[in-house]
């Protein structure tokens, strides 16, 4: 099965110019690396003044964790699950702008721990030359909106 953007939209929340990752390059249970050429379209609707900051980057981040998890769902034989961004932390910005890049962005995801309800990534989004442009961890609280102990958006 291709991991393409259509897979991505359809087991994401996120619709239309909105899903921003394009395709899944690699994964498994602990990590996964992806691709996206929305940061340097002008119909993305995170611009600003036509301009996408890094900080845009971690919503890529957070859609790359949503991929892993219903890629992990389904390695596991069980129903994705949806959550939301808790807490990001330990954000380094080594850019400015994403818009100005030449070429792809890669985003990569390592899952560092989670129990039933709650998981904690690491995420690093980087140029297609290997350049490092943005850094942290995320938490996402899972099945939210299900009345588990998490707020509901």
């Amino acid at each position: 099965m291709p991991l393409d953007r259509d897979w991505i939209a359809q087991r994401i929340p996120h619709a239309g110019a909105m899903c921003l990752l394009d395709r899944v390059l690699t994964w498994d249970a602990g990590r996964l690396r992806c691709v996206a050429v929305s940061h340097l379209s002008p119909g993305n609707p995170l611009r600003a003044g036509g301009r996408l900051s890094v900080v845009c980057g971690i919503e890529y981040a957070a859609q790359a964790t949503a991929v892993h998890g219903a890629l992990r769902s389904v390695g596991e034989g069980v129903a994705p699950r949806s959550g939301f961004l808790v807490s990001v932390r330990d954000v380094e910005f080594h850019v400015r702008r994403l818009d100005t890049l030449d070429g792809d962005l890669v985003v990569e995801v390592e899952r560092l721990t989670g129990d039933g309800n709650d998981a904690l990534y690491r995420f690093r989004l980087l140029a297609t030359d290997g350049r490092e442009l943005l850094t942290g961890r995320l938490a996402v609280r899972l099945d939210a909106e299900a009345g588990e102990g998490g707020v509901k958006p």
